[in-house]
């Protein structure tokens, strides 16, 4: 379900359409899997959607998505730096889902640090 979540912000965020086909295209799903995470969604209170329409973002969800995202950008950051790469997504999307909030904030207090030293 935060996959779902989070495509569906970043989407917002990019000012995409946010649309059932869009979301499954861009997680590599069919749309009636897409549909069914979206009741599911719904039902959350995260979103607000009709067959067929646009899917609107609730408060609720924007809270939930901004820190999805967040995550996700933090533990990119991090692998990006301990590996020295440029990309790490493999990584991060296998592990994102199991990381608790405050080992993201310690991570992205030793990405600070990396940053900051000389």
């Amino acid at each position: 379900m935060e996959d779902y979540l989070e495509m569906i912000c970043r989407m917002e965020e990019e000012g995409l359409p946010i649309r059932v086909s869009l979301l499954a295209q861009s997680l590599h799903v069919r749309p009636s899997s897409a549909s069914k995470m979206l009741d599911n969604l719904r039902t959350g209170g995260y979103i607000d959607f009709r067959k067929y329409g646009s899917i609107m973002v609730t408060d609720k969800g924007h809270e939930a998505g901004r820190y999805l995202l967040h995550r996700h950008r933090v533990l990119h950051d991090f692998f990006c730096a301990l590996n020295h790469t440029d990309c790490e997504l493999e990584q991060v999307e296998k592990i994102e889902h199991f990381i608790n909030r405050k080992t993201v904030e310690n991570m992205e207090r030793i990405i600070t640090f990396l940053r900051e030293m000389p």
